[in-house]
């Protein structure tokens, strides 16, 4: 064999190798944002279950608060309007929304309670917040593993050359993060 043609398999065996790495780079990457979307949706759906729990346990809380209080139908109605967006909503981004209404609902709820001193003392209302506190804790871990599941997501298809990949296997910044609602950010008056 000549020469010139050692170099020209040379260069051939050069560019397949180098077309060899850029597409092993591009699997492995879409392999890691197809993992990494997947555990986005997992903790989502962690999320959703924990929002799902805390829907099913007010209608019950607000029962037993409507015995003892009958004046405070606006209250209810607006914790019933919440709660039926909540169940409503079909993507992340409106059931985060529809969370953001319920959060407050729930907010005036139980301020409202703390004018029944005799609520207080009732078994079943004192049960039915405990499932309520516990839920409340179990939706705040669900929801910063979801917004780290999203971190995680979104540095990784920012990163170059996971960038370059994302475009082409269509993958895209995921921004519906959880954030703090309007009424949580409200600072309670507390008088004694």
């Amino acid at each position: 064999m000549t020469r010139g043609l050692w170099i020209g398999l040379g260069v051939v065996g050069a560019f397949v190798l180098a077309l060899l790495m850029v597409f092993g780079s591009y699997v492995s990457a879409k392999n890691q944002m197809v993992a990494r979307d997947q555990e986005v949706k997992q903790a989502w759906s962690e999320v959703d279950v924990q929002m799902q729990r805390r829907a099913d346990l007010i209608p019950n809380l607000v029962e037993t608060v409507k015995g003892f209080t009958k004046e405070e139908n606006s209250v209810y109605s607006e914790i019933d309007q919440a709660r039926t967006g909540l169940m409503n909503a079909s993507n992340p981004q409106a059931k985060i929304a529809a969370n953001g209404q319920l959060d407050g609902a729930m907010f005036k709820f139980l301020k409202l309670t703390e004018n029944y001193p005799q609520l207080r003392s009732s078994d079943q209302f004192m049960r039915l917040q405990d499932e309520l506190a516990g839920t409340e804790n179990r939706i705040g871990v669900a929801r910063r593993r979801y917004n780290l599941a999203i971190q995680d997501y979104n540095t990784f298809v920012l990163q170059f050359p996971n960038s370059i990949w994302a475009g082409i296997a269509g993958f895209q910044v995921n921004n519906a993060f959880f954030q703090a609602s309007e009424s949580a950010r409200t600072v309670p008056n507390v008088k004694f």
